[in-house]
């Protein structure tokens, strides 16, 4: 079973001389004064107002994510800055406008750290400094990201407020105070931890991982668990992170930044290459790089030579650092968040910092998962830990009865339209399934939206459907004890959704908030141009089989064709095999065989058609429908139309060739046929 070990040092390591590194430190930083004009983010429909909600996609779009190699990793990041939401950002960087102002939200989504890398490069191509002028509830990942980087981050929803175009900006960053030099007023921006300030003045996670390296090395991960008396007031997030604490005296409260040791690392071919640099930089190949786990999942398949150049890097690292299966996945193995679970390298009570932001799908399994950038990622592989700031806590439960069609898309659509415009608040959100009636693939939903949520993680404590789970995969024993919150833990908010008031839904463009009763929608005859079943949100067998139960079922109705375009998606190889099995359930028919008997296509098992990438990714001017987790503008390819729904909903617009529940196409609920 997979454990946390020791650093295995190569032959090259003399443990005897190795010294932590203090050479380097940069004092930039924390030194002269950054001036410069204010490049201020609008928003078109609201004249007057700074643009809200600035995704990393629109930051840097994926087709510019592609590093080919590791020695210009950042040309294509620079090239394609904000490509689409504002061309000529580069050209006024250039000209001195280098106080980018944002609204609030600012840079959530990915974990693509090619953002804030491609700014910062900017800037010093230019010959000053870039500072991000930002408001409230920024995107955590670009936050960390930005100060592992040394870019200068600045959230004060005050100076968002008063700028205006053309305003002149001071930031001294010794303090990080800023100043609208134009209109003569001065800030004090959201304060900084002083773990996250040391590591922005040290000049970034390099220096950190560096003087950190040496005793990294020699010491012996620990975990120690909180006794019955601690563990009350912890919700199951903090007790994970407790136990996980590589300094046993550090102070357990949001707010706190502090050292935690991880269980698993894991990338993606687009995320490995940085985090791969970090790696070599900070160890200089000393060492093997620990917990460390890579997927093929993000660029493959879409016969670009670019691509293949990207994927090459995280294959010949994986080589050289003998890493073989399940720790790391060739293309077509799987989606990260599917695959490893499967191997049994996510188990309850781990702490698994994911360069994607959706490894907070590793709530559905117990685990504390979260999004982190390459950098962090790096330092993690290169040291087993990794800085982390705990949020404040959050409490949803899932109280009432599952109602007919209803599965984990709908659950959390909804839970994000409730959330409305502020989303969770960054918060660590505690999930309670009161009548534990949330298979595994309703939680994975769930917890991986939790990045589209804005939410640092989302967890499932370890329940009976948990244990039943790993039970049925053969692995009955579990490395740690059984974590459920504390009686006594304390939530900023806490709050009751009940699932008998759920209906299927349907999330309209440009956000998984936006969501309506897919009853409604139907009304308005929604056309589209092609529906996708499947990605890491909804890819699993129990997806998959009840799709094709309603693909079924609406062949009893007299349906026997698609409308349209029908491309399924398995959110692993192993799924994509298991498919082609006889399913008792629909009559020995397997479920790709349902799947084609209506036009529906299998591809492989990736990542690509979520983020515009192959060729499956939207053309200008289609709509597609789709059990994705993300419909952002351009998100699924520039000029394209993303609407969500479950995998049920989707395979019955697919029948209908409208967007539609089955509801709509006559087919009645039988809970004994439907029902996970």
């Amino acid at each position: 079973m997979h454990k946390i070990l020791e650093a295995r040092p190569k032959p090259t390591l003399d443990l005897d001389s190795l010294d932590s590194d203090t050479t380097g430190a940069a004092t930039g930083s924390a030194a002269d004064a950054i001036e410069g004009t204010a490049l201020i983010f609008w928003d078109p429909k609201n004249p007057g107002q700074k643009l809200d909600a600035i995704d990393t996609d629109q930051i840097t779009p994926a087709a510019d994510c592609v590093s080919e190699s590791l020695d210009a990793i950042d040309q294509k990041w620079k090239e394609g800055a904000f490509r689409y939401l504002m061309p000529d950002f580069r050209e006024r960087v250039h000209r001195g406008e280098n106080f980018l102002i944002a609204g609030d939200r600012f840079a959530i989504g990915s974990s693509r750290e090619m953002s804030p890398a491609g700014l910062k490069a900017i800037g010093e191509e230019a010959g000053h400094e870039l500072v991000v002028v930002c408001g409230r509830n920024m995107g955590d990942i670009f936050r960390r990201n930005s100060f592992n980087l040394g870019l200068q981050v600045v959230q004060c929803p005050e100076a968002v407020a008063d700028a205006q175009d053309g305003d002149r900006f001071r930031f001294e960053p010794s303090g990080r105070t800023l100043t609208n030099v134009t209109q003569n007023k001065s800030y004090e921006p959201t304060p900084l931890t002083a773990k996250e300030d040391e590591i922005r003045k040290s000049g970034g996670i390099f220096h950190v991982g560096r003087s950190e390296f040496a005793d990294s090395v020699r010491r012996k991960p620990e975990l120690v668990w909180p006794n019955e008396r601690q563990a009350r007031r912890m919700t199951t997030t903090e007790q994970i992170i407790w136990a996980h604490r590589v300094d046993k005296d550090a102070r357990l409260e949001p707010g706190a930044t502090l050292r935690v040791y991880a269980d698993l690392l894991p990338a993606s071919d687009g995320t490995a290459p940085f985090a791969i640099h970090t790696f070599n930089q900070i160890t200089r190949d000393q060492i093997y790089p620990r917990q460390a786990a890579v997927a093929s999942d993000h660029f493959v398949f879409t016969g670009r030579e670019a691509d293949d150049k990207q994927t090459e890097i995280g294959r010949d690292f994986a080589r050289a650092q003998s890493m073989e299966k399940p720790y790391f996945a060739n293309a077509g193995d799987g989606i990260f968040h599917f695959y490893f679970p499967e191997q049994g390298l996510v188990l309850p009570g781990q702490f698994i910092p994911g360069a994607d932001s959706h490894s907070r799908a590793y709530g559905a399994y117990g685990a504390v998962g979260i999004g982190v950038g390459s950098t962090t990622l790096g330092f993690g592989w290169s040291t087993g830990y990794v800085y982390f700031t705990l949020a404040k806590a959050r409490r949803v439960v899932f109280a009432g009865q599952l109602q007919p069609w209803v599965g984990g898309k709908d659950i959390v659509l909804r839970l994000l339209e409730k959330w409305g415009a502020k989303q969770s608040q960054g918060m660590s959100v505690e999930f309670v399934d009161v009548n534990q009636q949330l298979p595994i693939a309703y939680r994975n939903t769930i917890a991986n939206m939790m990045a589209e949520g804005e939410a640092q993680n989302g967890i499932f404590a370890q329940d009976e459907v948990t244990t039943r789970w790993y039970q049925e995969k053969g692995m009955g024993e579990l490395l740690y004890p059984q974590v459920v919150p504390g009686i006594e833990a304390q939530y900023e908010i806490d709050e009751t959704l009940e699932l008998t008031e759920i209906v299927p839904m349907i999330a309209k463009p440009y956000s998984p908030g936006n969501a309506f009763p897919a009853e409604e929608v139907a009304k308005e005859r929604i056309t589209f141009d092609k529906a996708y079943i499947g990605s890491c949100t909804n890819g699993s067998y129990t997806d998959l089989l009840q799709a094709a139960l309603v693909i079924e079922a609406g062949k009893a109705k007299g349906i026997s064709k698609a409308a349209t375009d029908f491309v399924i998606f398995p959110g692993s190889g192993g799924v994509k095999k298991q498919i082609e099995d006889p399913e008792s359930r629909l009559g020995g028919q397997s479920i790709a065989d349902v799947f084609r008997s209506v036009g529906g296509v299998i591809r492989h098992s990736w990542c690509g058609p979520c983020f515009g990438q192959g060729e499956d990714a939207l053309e200008a001017g289609q709509r597609a429908i789709t059990s994705f987790n993300r419909n952002w503008q351009n998100r699924m390819g520039l000029g394209g139309e993303g609407y969500l729904a479950s995998p049920i909903v989707v395979a019955s617009s697919a029948l209908a060739g409208y967007m539609a529940p089955p509801s709509e196409l006559g087919i009645e609920w039988q809970p004994d046929r439907f029902e996970p």
